[in-house]
C-alpha cells in the first residue's frame, strides 16, 4: 500500500557493476543521436541499459501516448531484473501519467528512479505517496550523453552507496551563501515550474520540514519571482527549514537590467529566517550534474566559509 505523505522514505537498493538499468521516456520525445551516446556512457560505467522499442514512439511532442508511457514506467518498476530506472529527458508530459500510473505498483517495487525538469512531477509523487527516496540527477539524453555531464562523486555516493552523500562548496565558488545559518530536514524539491504546477491538485507538493531545493531554466526573473510568490502565498515556503537554489541556467536578467536574480529571490524568501544558498548545479546545468537523493535527511550549512549539504546517517 502507498505510504502516507509524512512517512519516512525508503532508500532503494544500491547499484553494483553489471546491474540492468531501465531507460524510460515519460514526457517528451527525443533525438536518437542524443540517446545512443547516453546509453554508451552507462555501459562504460558498468551498467547494462535496457529499453523497449516503443520508447521511440512519437505523438505530437510526446514520447508516444500517455498510455504507452505509463505502461513503460510500470513495467520497468515491476521487472525483477531491472535495478534502477533513468529517464531519457524531461520536456513536457509527465503530468499525463499521474492519474494513469498505479502508485501501489511503484510502492511495491522500490527502485532507484532518476530524472529532473518535467520529471519532478513524478519524483515528488513517488516520494510523497510511494514513500521512496528518488534522485534529482542526470538523464540519458541530456547529461550522460555529454563528456562532462555527470558529477561522478555525487552519483556514486547517491546510487552506489560509495560513502556518505555530501556536497561541499568553498567560499568564492559558484554556490553562494545568501542567508547564513544551519538547518536539518528532508531534502526535497526540483524544478520550480513543476512544483508550482502541482498546487491545487491531488499531487500537490508537501514541503513542511524540508531543505527545499529549487531550480529552473530559461525563465525570466519576474517569472521566477511570480512562481516563488505563488509557493509562498500557498504556504509552501513557511515550513521549509532551509532553501537551496540551483544554477538557474539562463534565468539571469537581460543586459541593462540593474539587479541580479539573487536579489530577486531574496525579496521573496529573505523574511523566512532560514539559511539560503544559491547556485548548486543539479538539474538544468551547464557542466556536471550533481545527483541529489530526494527524501534523505540532510544537514545544510551556509556560511562565509562556504556551503555544505550532507546526509545525516
Amino acid at each position: 500500500m502507498p505510504k502516507s505523505r509524512q512517512a519516512a522514505r525508503i532508500k532503494p537498493p544500491a547499484l553494483v557493476s553489471g546491474d540492468r538499468i531501465g531507460i524510460v521516456a515519460p514526457a517528451s520525445s527525443f533525438k536518437r543521436e542524443r540517446f545512443d551516446p547516453g546509453c554508451e556512457a552507462l555501459h562504460k560505467l558498468g551498467y547494462e541499459p535496457i529499453f523497449n522499442d516503443s520508447i521511440f514512439d512519437r505523438e505530437l511532442y510526446f514520447a508516444g501516448s500517455a498510455d504507452r508511457r505509463a505502461r513503460e514506467l510500470e513495467e520497468m518498476f515491476c521487472r525483477d531484473d531491472i535495478k534502477a530506472i533513468i529517464c531519457v529527458r524531461g520536456g513536457y508530459g509527465a503530468n499525463y501519467l499521474l492519474p494513469k500510473v498505479d502508485i501501489k505498483v511503484i510502492a511495491a517495487h522500490p527502485k532507484i528512479f532518476v530524472g529532473y525538469s518535467d520529471i519532478t512531477s513524478l519524483t515528488t509523487w513517488f516520494g510523497d505517496l510511494a514513500g521512496l527516496v528518488t534522485f534529482h540527477g542526470p538523464m540519458v539524453g541530456a547529461d550522460f550523453n555529454r563528456a562532462d555531464g555527470v558529477h561522478l562523486q555525487s552519483w556514486q555516493a547517491a546510487v552506489e552507496g560509495k560513502g556518505k552523500w555530501r556536497v561541499e562548496f568553498a567560499a568564492g565558488s559558484q554556490v553562494k551563501p545568501l542567508a547564513e545559518g544551519s538547518a536539518q530536514g528532508m531534502l526535497y524539491g526540483g524544478c520550480l515550474s513543476m512544483l508550482v504546477a502541482s498546487l491545487g491538485t491531488a499531487w500537490e507538493v508537501e514541503t513542511n520540514g524540508t531543505i527545499l531545493f529549487i531550480e529552473d531554466v530559461g525563465t525570466k526573473p519576474y517569472q521566477i519571482d511570480r512562481m516563488l510568490m505563488h509557493l509562498k502565498l500557498a504556504g509552501k515556503l513557511a515550513g521549509a527549514r532551509g532553501i537551496v537554489f540551483g544554477e538557474m541556467l539562463d534565468c539571469a536578467p537581460s543586459p541593462g537590467q540593474e539587479y541580479t536574480l539573487e536579489e530577486v529571490v531574496m525579496r521573496v524568501v529573505g523574511d523566512l529566517n532560514v539559511p539560503v544558498a544559491y547556485g548548486l548545479p543539479s538539474g538544468h546545468v551547464a557542466g556536471a550534474n550533481i545527483t541529489l537523493p530526494m527524501g534523505i535527511n540532510v544537514d545544510l550549512h551556509v556560511g562565509d566559509s562556504g556551503v555544505a549539504l550532507q546526509e545525516i546517517v
